[in-house]
């Protein structure tokens, strides 16, 4: 099993709520709508900071985490490279996320406990 992990920037016109809303409220259903999805995403959760600090650690540097899971790494290009993706939902998060601002990664995991 594949995980893809996004690390996601909020616009910064936005309120955390406005973004934990809508990241939650329009945008998953909107995702998980697509055929595409349907098929190769195994898993999807979305993580949204709470307000909590940690001692001799810096601010975090992102609003919240997609996590996706796919059966190989071939499999997430035929979500994120599928034209509806393309069309449907890139503009939609343009309306929520800094794109520039987020990250990702893609990785295996090994479960440790």
């Amino acid at each position: 099993m594949i995980k893809f992990t996004i690390l996601l920037k909020k616009r910064a016109d936005m309120t955390t709520e406005e973004f934990v809303a809508y990241h939650r409220n329009q945008h998953a259903p909107l995702f998980k709508s697509l055929p595409e999805v349907q098929q190769y995403v195994r898993r999807y959760v979305q993580g949204h900071l709470i307000n909590a600090s940690l001692p001799g650690l810096p601010p975090p540097k992102y609003d919240g985490t997609t996590e996706l899971w796919f059966d190989d790494a071939a499999s997430i290009g035929k979500v994120f490279a599928a034209s509806r993706y393309m069309e449907i939902i890139r503009p939609d998060e343009e309306k929520f996320l800094d794109l520039q601002g987020c990250d990702f990664l893609i990785c295996a995991e090994n479960e440790v406990i």
